[in-house]
Parts: structure tokens; C-alpha cells; sequence
């Protein structure tokens, strides 16, 4: 069962790939099981880190198959099921309730934007057709639309919709979603942007889904205990070691996908997946790949 709030940390795992076709199996055991091992308390696949809109229908469901498999109930698989069409979430959301996966994440559907009554309309309409409990997606850098936080307090009436990931990296508008949603205790609000999770938390967070626990999850978990704890000194250390791996690894070429081809890159260098790129996107070359190397190994990670 969901816990409700769900707490903690929820990595949005990367989806490691051999080709543009197949899974690197392998790779996604590693992940999972240093995920699990590091102390989260749940896994994120097919989001925006798992390059979930880049990758095909039928890997989508493979990768659900496989992750709830070497999941097998350890901890809470949470399904991105975003999509323009309203029958490919659905048929992604069936697939992850056949296989034990525990909750579902969708975002606006992208391309056209919709208006307020119109999102209040599809997530009425996709939460009642759904056979498992869904978590909103606020990303609006990616879909073209921000869920307002009255319209997050109206659809959490939803019994079926239970808590919201919040991507913005905008404080206010999380804060406004703390103050609004204070009495209902079962509504999860988790932060993305993993330079705000401390703060986040203190102020009311149940948790994060930070890109950097695919390759730290220990940290993650020390940093958001720390925030719940109040430990303010502990807080500090830690905050300055996630925000080194950020800036160490995040920035590392030109391009929007850098962030994911950081994360990527540094897995395979560790030893842990495949760092391919599903099209139109392309790993790291060599220059870049010795740039993430000599981070890795300022960060005290022996590559």
C-alpha cells in the first residue's frame, strides 16, 4: 500500500539503455539496487530524467516490468504516465498495475496548453480511469503550463490523487502549496530541484525527487533526515555536497540534456549503466567524458 504521505527521498531514475531499442538490464538492477541499498523510499521511473517522451511505447512498458520486478516491493515504484494522448497514459497505467508497481506521475500533456478548467477536466477525468493512485507533475519548463496551487488544492478533493512532484524550482509557489494544502495530511508534496529539498522540507516538504540520488542516494537520504530532523549544522555540510555535485556535473556542455548526460555519464563511469542517449539526443564524447571523470574525482569518487 501507498504510504500516505509518502516521505523521503524518490530518486527519478534514469533509463539505461544499450540502444535505442533495448534496455541495459544489467544497468537498471545496478541502479535500482544501489537506490534501495542507499535508503530511499521510493523510485520515479519515466520521468523527465528517464527520458520517458524520447524513449518508445514498448521499452516504456519493459522498463516497468523490469524495474517492479528487481523492485519487488522493497520500496514504492511510482510510474510516469505523461502523454498528449489520453489512451497511451491509460494503457501505461494498466501496464504498471499488472506488474505491482504502486503509484502513477503525470504532467499536463504538452503541445497544446491547456487552460485551468481544461486541466481540472483531464485529471478528473484520467484519476477516475486510473487503477492506481496518481501524483501531479508540476514541470512547466518542459509542458508550456504551470498547475496553479488553487487548482492543486482543488483536484487534492480527488481521492484518487494524492500528492504533487513540483519541478518549477520556484519557492513561492511551493510555499503557497505547503500553506494551502497544511490540513490535509495525506496529500504529498514533493520537491524536485534538489538545491531546494532541504529548505523544502523544513518548511513542510514530505520529501524529494532529486536527479542526483541516481548517483548519491546516501547523501539524499542524510540530507532530507538532517531537514526533518533539524539538524542545522548537519544540514549545512550536506547542502554544500549536493550543491558541488550539481555544479560539478550538471553544466558539462551546451545543451538542456547536459543535466541528464552528466548524470549519465558519471553511472557509467562509476561502474553502474550504460550512459546511451535515447535519440535525438547523444552521449557525452571522450572530451566531455574526461571532464565528468576529473569531477567524479574531485568529489572524492575513485573512476
Amino acid at each position: 500500500m501507498l504510504n500516505k504521505p509518502l516521505r523521503g527521498i524518490v530518486p527519478p531514475a534514469v533509463t539505461p539503455m544499450s540502444d535505442n531499442d533495448t534496455l541495459d538490464i544489467i544497468g537498471l538492477e545496478n541502479l535500482l539496487n544501489r537506490m534501495v541499498e542507499g535508503g530511499v523510499s521510493g523510485v520515479f521511473i519515466l520521468g523527465s530524467t528517464g527520458e520517458a517522451q524520447n524513449i518508445s511505447y514498448q521499452v516504456r512498458k519493459e522498463l516497468i516490468k523490469h524495474a517492479c520486478r528487481i523492485i519487488a516491493g522493497r520500496i514504492h515504484v511510482l510510474v510516469g504516465i505523461t502523454d498528449t494522448s489520453f489512451s497511451e497514459s491509460l494503457s501505461l497505467a494498466v501496464v504498471a498495475a499488472e506488474h505491482g508497481a504502486d503509484a502513477l506521475v503525470s504532467a499536463p500533456p504538452y503541445y497544446y496548453t491547456a487552460g485551468d478548467d481544461e486541466l481540472i477536466q483531464y485529471y478528473t477525468h484520467l484519476a477516475k480511469r486510473l487503477p492506481l493512485p496518481l501524483f501531479l507533475y508540476n514541470m512547466p519548463s518542459n509542458v508550456k503550463v504551470s498547475i496553479k496551487p488553487q487548482i492543486v488544492l482543488r483536484l487534492s478533493e480527488n481521492p484518487n490523487i494524492v500528492g504533487i512532484k513540483d519541478s518549477s524550482g520556484i519557492g513561492a509557489y511551493f510555499q503557497q502549496l505547503v500553506h494551502l494544502l497544511k490540513s490535509n495530511h495525506e496529500f504529498s508534496l514533493l520537491v524536485g530541484p534538489e538545491e531546494m529539498l532541504a529548505e523544502s522540507v523544513l518548511m513542510g516538504a514530505h520529501g524529494g525527487v532529486n536527479g542526483g540520488a541516481n548517483l548519491f542516494p546516501e547523501l539524499f537520504v542524510s540530507l532530507y533526515k538532517a531537514a526533518m530532523e533539524k539538524d542545522f549544522e548537519k544540514i549545512a555540510l550536506l547542502q554544500n555536497r549536493v550543491m558541488n555535485v550539481g555544479l560539478s556535473l550538471y553544466n558539462i556542455g551546451r545543451f538542456a540534456s547536459s543535466y541528464i548526460k552528466g548524470i549519465k555519464c558519471a553511472l557509467n563511469l562509476m561502474g553502474v549503466c550504460s550512459d546511451y542517449m535515447a535519440e535525438p539526443f547523444h552521449k557525452f564524447e571522450e572530451r566531455e567524458r574526461n571532464i565528468v571523470r576529473s569531477k567524479l574525482m574531485e568529489l572524492g569518487v575513485s573512476v
